[in-house]
């Protein structure tokens, strides 16, 4: 888990002292790194008492294209790029801004998977 709170070296590299410990809405959440494959999804509570759904793996996607103006739900081959890290791409993994390649061209993911439980992506190239 990761910790969002404050740091505890100041600008200068100076150590600050704390008032307080950690506290657990302080941590953030674990990755869902969604990777190819059959779907697996995994439902976590939230702040608030709401449900969030991570989506671990899934191999179709809502293409978009733009040109027809028309969606079509299409199996994903493989990740072609990532701008969150370049070592996502050999390992498969789909974030915001992904590029897959699909059965009908390459396209890009314009949602969070790991936030919403689904891969929604607009056609780029066919």
């Amino acid at each position: 888990m990761k910790f969002q709170g404050k740091s505890t070296r100041k600008y200068t590299g100076g150590r600050l002292i704390q008032a307080r410990g950690k506290r657990k809405y302080e941590l953030g959440g674990e990755q869902a790194n969604t990777h190819l494959g059959d779907t697996i999804r995994k439902t976590v509570k939230t702040l608030g008492g709401q449900l969030k759904v991570r989506l671990l793996r899934e191999q179709t996607a809502v293409v978009i294209d733009p040109a027809t103006k028309t969606s079509k739900t299409v199996k994903i081959e493989t990740v072609t790029g990532n701008p969150a890290n370049k070592n996502y791409i050999r390992r498969n993994i789909m974030t915001k801004g992904s590029i897959i390649k699909t059965e009908i061209g390459s396209a890009r993911i314009t949602n969070r998977p790991g936030q919403e439980g689904s891969i929604n992506a607009i056609l780029i190239s066919t």
